[in-house]
């Protein structure tokens, strides 16, 4: 076994020895991408110089290294797609990608990468698109320091940022995503990793992902986009340190699950959304040391949500902390900072002495009769929630902070 894995290193080896570098330019003996490409040999590099390049349907079927000096412009005419890599081993980076065909029957993208491993794309200007980066069928590859700016305007005619479809192990990291339908868009996509990104002003969600597990998500900024971030049917998610930022509307939210298990979310901040986080048919989620700011409810809890634990989360000045349409609760919620508490601390000890129940009876009338909203600062509004504290009918009894902090945490 050694003398094989040698033997193949050693071809490997004295490819990338035998490797040259193609210059493709307007008065070069090679003028466009697509020759250079037919023209190049295994491990090769071709450098695309400055310039405009009119071209279309250019295939990467071997590995090479391309690179774009002083980002040279790939236009498509809008004639289809533009770049489509098939082969193992290709490195695009550095060029300026514009005017992608739209169709209704297929997905043109700028760059497709199908049936490839080890692939890179990095350092790509993407404007006037359908699809972004199209990774299909791919694994071990990286996506990053990309920036793609659409000029989607409604869902149906128009197509997401990066999206990523059947592939595993890839690392999409430090890329700016606007005005597309979805910045970031991953399905049955397995161990993956996002993080460093910005997805923001899209039609639809900032980052939407389905039937895709293990995957982390980490110091990302999702803000103003039309519905904020829905993750559904996936398992063993974790979601670190982002930001879910000023998503507003009717139907929008920083984050929706439906149908998630056995997830981490931690570390993040939900400010100025309809809804923090709109959560159903999720269980053993762990929620810790996430911020809850000035949201209009800041949990929504819906049906079929087991197990979950809520702690060391900081509530500050949301309309509504928590919204429960159930009377049954089999959740945890302890030793998170309420700014709604109006308790007391005789020990000192930094706990509050008395519970904090954070379902407000008008939160489970507003869900019932959005229109009664209009009450919200009223002196009813506030005895009627007193009432409902006192002797729980329509809320869970059970649904307590038994020590609420007295004071905002900080980790």
């Amino acid at each position: 076994m050694k003398h094989i894995i040698f033997f193949l290193s050693a071809i490997l080896m004295a490819n990338l020895t035998m490797a040259q570098t193609i210059e493709v330019c307007g008065s070069c003996n090679i003028s466009t991408l697509k020759e250079g490409i037919a023209q190049a040999k295994d491990f090769d590099t071709i450098i695309v110089k400055k310039g405009t390049y009119k071209e279309h349907n250019i295939k990467v079927d071997k590995p090479l290294t391309i690179i774009g000096e002083n980002y040279p412009v790939i236009d498509g005419e809008a004639k289809g797609e533009i770049i489509t890599v098939t082969a193992d081993n290709v490195t695009v980076d550095g060029l300026f990608i514009i005017n992608v065909g739209t169709s209704y029957t297929e997905d043109y993208a700028a760059i497709r990468v199908k049936n490839s491993k080890n692939f890179t794309i990095k350092n790509l200007v993407l404007e006037k698109l359908f699809f972004g980066i199209y990774i299909e069928r791919s694994r071990d590859g990286k996506v990053f320091h990309n920036k793609i700016i659409g000029d989607a305007v409604e869902e149906y005619n128009s197509g997401n940022g990066i999206q990523l479809w059947y592939s595993k192990n890839v690392d999409i990291e430090h890329n700016f995503v606007q005005h597309v339908r979805d910045g970031i868009y991953l399905e049955f996509s397995d161990f993956c990793t996002i993080k460093n990104n910005v997805s923001s002003l899209n039609v639809r969600y900032g980052l939407h992902f389905m039937f895709s597990n293990d995957d982390m998500y980490q110091d990302n900024i999702f803000e103003n986009n039309g519905a904020g971030v829905a993750v559904m049917f996936s398992k063993r998610i974790k979601m670190y340190n982002n930001i879910f930022k000023e998503n507003w509307g009717t139907a929008s939210y920083g984050l929706l699950l439906k149908e998630i298990n056995d997830a981490e979310i931690q570390g993040n901040t939900f400010k100025d959304n309809t809804i923090g986080i709109n959560v159903e048919g999720s269980n053993r989620i762990n929620y810790i040391n996430n911020n809850f700011i000035s949201n209009g409810w800041a949990l929504k809890v819906r049906g079929a949500c087991y197990a979950n634990l809520f702690k060391s989360n900081n509530f500050l000045y949301n309309s509504f902390d928590v919204s429960y349409n159930s009377k049954i609760n089999d959740n945890g919620f302890e030793s998170n900072f309420w700014s709604n508490y109006t308790g007391y601390d005789l020990d000192k000890d930094g706990i509050g002495d008395v519970p904090y129940r954070p379902v407000k009876l008008f939160s489970y009338i507003v869900n019932r009769t959005p229109e009664t909203i209009i009450l919200l600062r009223s002196l009813f509004i506030d005895i009627i929630d007193f009432s409902e504290k006192v002797s729980p009918v329509f809320t869970p009894d059970n649904l307590l902070d038994n020590k609420p902090k007295m004071k905002k945490i900080t980790w």
